[in-house]
């Protein structure tokens, strides 16, 4: 059964209960709490929770797709129907207004057009995402904010941003495969996703080329996955594969089994993580092509064979993606001995409220999905006005901890500008709030080499604006920072 919303008279029964027979019948008729039902209820040293405090625990109300005029009258089974959600997903501008004719003014479509000609990733949005935004505020809808630019929130783009920010190629001894770090190693397999992410660290590959972006391609050709196995199986000190892209889900589901399989059988590999937005995005897959669910248990349960582990990795940026279509997805995978887990990226509208975040943690706790990472903005080109600073992710962290248990507390992270790897966001060598540029090591990766990371320059204080304002003071900023840490 579903976690629900208390009502407000069942928490005022709970708050005035004084033994358990004067609880909500919920809890008082459980055969369980007959023993204890006249044993008095200490009293309570918390203050009264409302409904607020339990908001995790409320899904929206189906069916919320019927906001969409052209999802008007659509059966639940329709709607579920991953056939219906793949040839309704709207991937034009054009497209987008035709879906949401007489919901959105001509002014907001104008200022998509505008934010998808500087975007350097295409549209591709599912109809249960355009279903759950909310299209009477879409400026600050924070669904809206991850997969629809538009051109007037459009900031400059830091000089120190690039495509490939995290310096994958320079770590790719083939095609499609990155080996940065001394026991894991990065498979990307397809270039292809569910859904297209404004702030995509990838964006130099995935999806179709742009007005502003030709793509380095990671197109799903199997036979030049095999140069990837060998150089795996030739390594025998990689024990972790990440299966990403572009977006597993993408997988059909003999390519699934075939990977999982292939990299199983390689004695050293011990851990396997496929990472797929899909469960954000388009839950219903996993109720309803049981092929491909099929294909990711049987994996799971031949690596539990082998006691090697295989899990899934996912990606859930704010509470109002999680729907009872996901709890029932979700728990599904739970029932199945699947490991699901989360990792977010910290987004400027989107999660970068201490309350937003607090609430997607407490729900993901909800539906088994431990929060595992956020991510602090990576330095991808034309996505700025999403990135925080890193004195604000510092903050919302400091408040998030605490709230659950530690093993339900995400870490917070920095992926390291130029290929340092994670790096918790409290272990700068070097910050300094004016210039925005904080400085890490990463010795396992180079004893050497030093990390930067720059905040957004809009969001820096007035002295920090200028002193990025004139292209003359750039390399002095950095030495400066870089002095800091004796080079």
């Amino acid at each position: 059964m579903k976690p629900k919303l208390p009502s407000n008279k069942e928490l005022k029964e709970y708050h005035d209960a004084d033994t358990i027979e004067d609880l909500p019948d919920a809890v008082a008729s459980q055969p369980e709490m007959q023993e204890i039902s006249d044993i008095e209820i200490p009293e309570p040293l918390k203050d009264p929770v409302t409904s607020d405090d339990l908001l995790h625990r409320q899904f929206e109300p189906e069916p919320f797709w019927e906001q969409i005029p052209a999802f008007k009258g659509v059966s639940r089974e329709e709607f579920l129907d991953v056939k219906f959600q793949n040839s309704n997903s709207a991937t034009k501008v054009d497209h987008l207004d035709e879906l949401l004719e007489d919901v959105v003014s001509p002014d907001f479509l104008a200022d998509v057009r505008k934010g998808m000609h500087i975007a350097p990733m295409n549209m591709r949005l599912s109809p249960y995402i355009l279903s759950l935004i909310d299209w009477s505020d879409p400026y600050n809808d924070p669904l809206r904010v991850q997969f629809i630019p538009v051109g007037s929130t459009k900031k400059p783009d830091h000089p120190k941003l690039s495509l490939d920010s995290l310096s994958e190629q320079e770590d790719s001894p083939t095609g499609g495969l990155v080996h940065r770090y001394f026991d894991k190693a990065l498979f990307l397999p397809l270039d292809v996703c569910p859904v297209y992410c404004r702030f995509c660290t990838r964006s130099y590959a995935i999806g179709s080329d742009t007005d502003q972006v030709t793509k380095l391609s990671f197109k799903a050709i199997p036979d030049k996955w095999n140069k990837a196995f060998a150089y795996i199986a030739s390594r025998p000190e990689i024990e972790d594969i990440v299966i990403s892209g572009g977006d597993t889900y993408m997988l059909k589901p003999h390519r699934i089994k075939q990977i999982g399989e292939t990299l199983l059988s390689i004695p050293h590999v011990r851990r396997l993580r496929f990472a797929t937005k899909g469960p954000a995005v388009m839950p219903m897959k996993i109720l309803n092509q049981p092929e491909w669910t099929d294909a990711l248990i049987d994996v799971v349960n031949q690596g539990r064979e082998m006691s090697k582990e295989v899990v899934l990795h996912t990606h859930f940026n704010h509470w109002k993606e999680i729907t009872s279509i996901t709890y029932d997805a979700m728990d599904y995978l739970f029932k199945a001995g699947v490991t699901v887990r989360n990792q977010s990226v910290l987004i400027r509208g989107v999660n970068d409220k201490i309350e937003d975040m607090i609430n997607l943690v407490r729900q993901l706790s909800i539906i088994n999905v431990q929060p595992y990472y956020v991510y602090q903005h990576d330095m991808v080109q034309g996505t700025e006005e999403l990135r925080t600073t890193l004195q604000h992710s510092l903050e919302v962290e400091r408040h998030v901890r605490g709230t659950t248990a530690g093993f339900n507390t995400p870490t917070f992270v920095t992926d390291a500008p130029g290929g340092g790897g994670k790096r918790d966001i409290h272990s700068y060598d070097h910050y300094d709030e004016v210039s925005g540029i904080s400085v890490y090591r990463s010795p396992s990766v180079d004893e050497d080499k030093l990390y930067l990371y720059f905040d957004p320059i809009y969001l820096l204080p007035k002295e920090g604006q200028d002193l990025w304002r004139d292209p003359k003071n750039h390399d002095d900023l950095v030495k400066d920072a870089l002095s800091q840490m004796g080079r």
